[in-house]
């Protein structure tokens, strides 16, 4: 089985080749932000995460302190159930979600998209792990990855994809968390995190698994 790297790069490979002028565009607004060090500010390990309340697909709230009480919590913040970089990235988690668990560790994934029927029936959702939804992104901004979409990116989902943030995250059009992970201890302190503004590279589920066998 590929690693999710290898899909990511062959996912980017696919795009430069039907789309070289974008994605040189995209490139070169991921310089920009890195070069301003976009999730610099993310919490880091050591620190404790800010404690949050969100509803899921169905509305009910979940808290994650209660999920915490448990041991052991894996929160990963997503796009959106439309970006197939975070499909890849969670179907890859979702295959090694057993191995998660079996550490004693729940998995959560955030995203800003509302929960209404879309979420309920989106592909994500019927995963076997939580997916919250942080509409507003108080959450993402509160653990240090919410980004302010650079206008070349907009754009590009409302011309080229037919995408209304507005109406997919109730009101919210231009704010999206950075992909990022972070593993939290049963006392609420980061062990472990991936933070990066290209929304094409994420973390490999394998160094997941990693760090929570040495918390185990």
């Amino acid at each position: 089985m590929k690693s999710l790297k290898e899909q990511t790069d062959a996912k980017i490979a696919s795009g430069r080749l039907a789309k070289p002028e974008f994605m040189k565009g995209v490139d070169e607004v991921i310089a920009e932000a890195k070069s301003f060090e976009k999730g610099a500010n993310a919490v880091k390990i050591g620190q404790k995460a800010p404690d949050f309340e969100l509803p899921n697909a169905v509305g009910e709230t979940i808290s994650l302190s209660d999920l915490r009480a448990k041991g052991a919590v894996v929160v990963t913040f997503y796009r959106g159930d439309w970006c197939p970089y975070c499909n890849l990235q969670l179907r890859a988690l979702q295959a090694r979600l057993t191995e998660i668990q079996a550490l004693g560790a729940t998995l959560v994934a955030i995203s800003p998209q509302v929960p209404d029927g879309s979420l309920t029936k989106s592909e994500i959702n019927e995963m076997d792990f939580i997916v919250l939804s942080d509409q507003n992104a108080k959450v993402a901004a509160e653990y240090g990855v919410a980004w302010d979409v650079p206008e070349f990116l907009l754009d590009h989902m409302r011309i080229d994809r037919s995408l209304d943030l507005e109406t997919i995250n109730n009101g919210n059009g231009n704010i999206l968390p950075i992909p990022a992970t972070f593993i939290l201890g049963k006392d609420g302190f980061v062990k472990w995190s991936y933070v990066n503004v290209d929304y094409r590279t994420r973390s490999e589920p394998e160094e997941i698994i990693a760090e929570l066998k040495k918390l185990s």
